[in-house]
């Protein structure tokens, strides 16, 4: 058994403009993820896996109504909320997903069962909720998942007939992508990554989140990767795989990937956004090109970092 291990995570990437930012909010912010961040760096200490590291983590922040995803995720054009959320160890190339999913108090833990309990990645929709049934995940009502903030972004946006991204500088109310990374004392790495989708999101749209390669990726050969952005864009670049696939064949290090993919292949197609990754060498990257990004890191030592703005 390895010394080492870390865990990073993420809220979220986009327009945070701290002169709107009260310190109660900041703080707030802050505390989740620094609870998340402590729960998950237990769990790895006491000689747990990544996987189950990453899902506790996310776990804590789909209970936050702070981010977008599980208990905050924001309303579709209907007035509903639709989640999304995926699992991956890097041992095995494992994966789990969910997509379109409503009523489901933590996605990430459904997709779990996906990877775990059944033959398939990705479940969408009717047929994931009655995988949920049969495997006793937890439901919630509908008034679990309302927030008045979220209600008025909603209302908002179906006024001016937009869809609204997490990050968008239209959304003053910033609400993000969750997800999670990490390295465990065995040497395997996992990442898992949840959202709530876009706001007034029609015709079932689904994003990167769910998608293994594009929103959430872990290979021990390389690294663990989540993402949180534009997500049309994430799934055209295939972001998650992207920055493993130079550390692979281009013997890229950790952050040479991540700066190239973020800061130049996905800005080059018209994408904005970030990501956080772990490779099996405990080098975490925290990359993001927009104005701030929801993020924390802790490493083996009790090294602890928590920010949301750029340095």
């Amino acid at each position: 058994m390895n010394k080492i291990f870390s865990i990073a995570i993420h809220g979220g990437a986009g327009t945070i403009d701290k002169r709107q930012m009260s310190s109660e909010k900041e703080m707030a912010y802050k505390s989740a993820l620094a609870y998340a961040l402590d729960q998950a760096y237990n769990v790895l200490s006491e000689g747990k896996t990544a996987l189950d590291a990453v899902e506790l983590a996310v776990t804590h922040l789909e209970n936050s109504p702070l981010f977008n995803a599980g208990k905050g995720s924001v309303f579709t054009h209907e007035g509903q909320h639709e989640m999304d959320a995926s699992i991956m160890e890097g041992a095995n190339l494992k994966a789990g997903a969910v997509a379109g999913v409503s009523g489901i108090r933590n996605p990430v833990q459904l997709a779990r069962m996906v990877m775990q309990n059944s033959d398939h990645v990705l479940l969408s929709g009717k047929g994931a909720i009655q995988f949920a049934k049969e495997q006793k995940i937890a439901f919630e009502k509908e008034d679990y998942f309302y927030d008045e903030l979220r209600y008025q972004q909603w209302q908002m946006a179906l006024k001016e007939d937009v869809v609204v991204l997490d990050h968008s500088p239209l959304n003053e109310n910033k609400f993000g992508t969750v997800g999670a990374v990490a390295l465990d004392r065995y040497g395997n790495v996992a990442a898992a990554t949840s959202t709530g989708g876009m706001t007034n999101k029609k015709f079932g749209r689904i994003g990167d989140s769910p998608l293994i390669g594009s929103g959430n990726y872990a290979n021990n050969n390389t690294c663990a990767v989540s993402c949180t952005g534009s997500g049309e864009f994430f799934i055209c670049g295939v972001v998650a795989y992207d920055v493993s696939c130079l550390m692979e064949y281009k013997a890229y290090t950790l952050e040479q990937a991540c700066n190239e993919v973020i800061q130049k292949r996905i800005i080059a197609i018209g994408g904005d956004g970030g990501l956080i990754a772990v490779d099996k060498n405990n080098n975490i990257c925290l990359e993001f090109n927009t104005d701030g990004m929801y993020r924390a890191k802790k490493k083996h030592k009790g090294e602890e970092y928590i920010a949301i703005y750029k340095d």
